[in-house]
């Protein structure tokens, strides 16, 4: 039988419930999840009963059979003891893996936690154990910035709060997929605003100091109307303001428009639905942006931008050369706003 897949929010409902599984496989690149998870396991036990029934041990300092020694013993006045591996992606594959012997007998009293922070566990015998006898494996994630919205929006709607799509947007292109951030910056506004409050720009830039009409989404409206006041007047504050307007976060939202906007064009569905549905865009409000980029920019001209975006980033990497990042962003939104759209083959 399958180790069952579960969620962030799923394991964790399972632990508030107290159903526990005798073994636990926490891993992959996204450690805000595996950290979360391992504070809830340190305090299953009563703070009384953790002298005796509570170890926490760390890969590079344990071995195998200490581990195993650990999880086979009984608890001392308590229904259950915890075993805590930390660090466990530092052992060596043939180390963790030959946990898979405790894994194909494991304690009924003993609730084995073994955390690879960081990475993905290479440990085959011991991941079909912990499938095969109840155990529960889960993989943390890092999120992608192209689902950093849909994430983000799942987050709020949790909290009981709602969002207006600009809020949702300045929350990704400023926090993104930090999520240890991301998760404190939504609590604090849940806090300030209450349950069923809306999250609007104003009350982001209120909160959390991210300017509601100088941002990466302003950016992209301007861009999309070919509105060269505004755009020119987005980058001077950017920088003015460097510290929360990296260039390289600015660069990756253009080139997320730019590259949605190319994919446009190549659709043999021109209906809006499908278009909408093309570039993840739930209302038609938020399609806006689109109808004016393909009224304003022509197939050539995209494949054109899309260049001087990607000659940029390189340029802003030390690529031959040397001039100031916001110098260099300048040069692009000229580039992006004068495209004759001339390519050559």
């Amino acid at each position: 039988m399958a180790a069952p897949a579960v969620t962030f929010e799923g394991l964790k409902s399972q632990l508030a419930k107290r159903k526990y599984a005798p073994i636990y496989l926490l891993h992959g690149e996204e450690g805000y999840y595996i950290d979360a998870l391992v504070k809830i396991f340190e305090e299953i036990l009563p703070p009384e009963e953790r002298d005796f029934n509570m170890y926490t041990m760390y890969g590079p300092e344990v071995s195998p059979d200490t581990v195993m020694d650990a999880c086979r013993r009984y608890p001392m006045m308590s229904e259950y003891q915890v075993v805590i591996l930390k660090e466990a992606q530092a052992m060596k594959p043939e180390q963790l893996n030959r946990l898979h012997l405790y894994a194909s007998q494991p304690s009924p009293s003993t609730i084995l936690v073994i955390c690879c922070r960081g990475a993905v566990a290479k440990a085959k015998d011991l991941i079909a154990q912990i499938n095969k006898n109840n155990g529960i494996i889960f993989l943390s994630e890092k999120i992608k910035e192209r689902n950093a919205v849909n994430y983000i929006s799942s987050y709020i709607k949790l909290k009981g709060l709602n969002a207006e799509q600009k809020a949702l947007e300045m929350l990704r292109d400023y926090i993104g997929t930090d999520l240890s951030r991301l998760y404190n910056e939504i609590d604090k506004l849940h806090l300030i605003l209450g349950e069923n409050a809306t999250i609007t720009p104003e009350c982001i830039e209120r909160n959390i100091g991210i300017s509601k009409d100088f941002n990466n989404f302003e950016l992209i409206d301007a861009l999309s109307q070919r509105d060269a006041a505004k755009a020119f007047s987005i980058i001077e504050y950017f920088k003015n303001n460097p510290k929360n307007n990296p260039t390289a976060k600015t660069n990756i939202s253009i080139f997320g428009y730019f590259s949605d906007l190319l994919t446009l064009y190549f659709s043999k569905d021109k209906s809006e639905p499908t278009l909408m549905a093309m570039v993840g865009a739930k209302w038609p409000s938020h399609f806006v942006r689109f109808k004016y980029g393909m009224k304003n920019y022509n197939a050539f001209q995209v494949i054109e931008i899309i260049s001087a975006i990607r000659e940029f980033d390189a340029k802003s990497k030390g690529i031959n050369s040397r001039q100031n990042d916001y110098l260099l962003l300048k040069d692009l939104i000229f580039h992006i706003l004068s495209a004759p759209g001339v390519i050559s083959f």
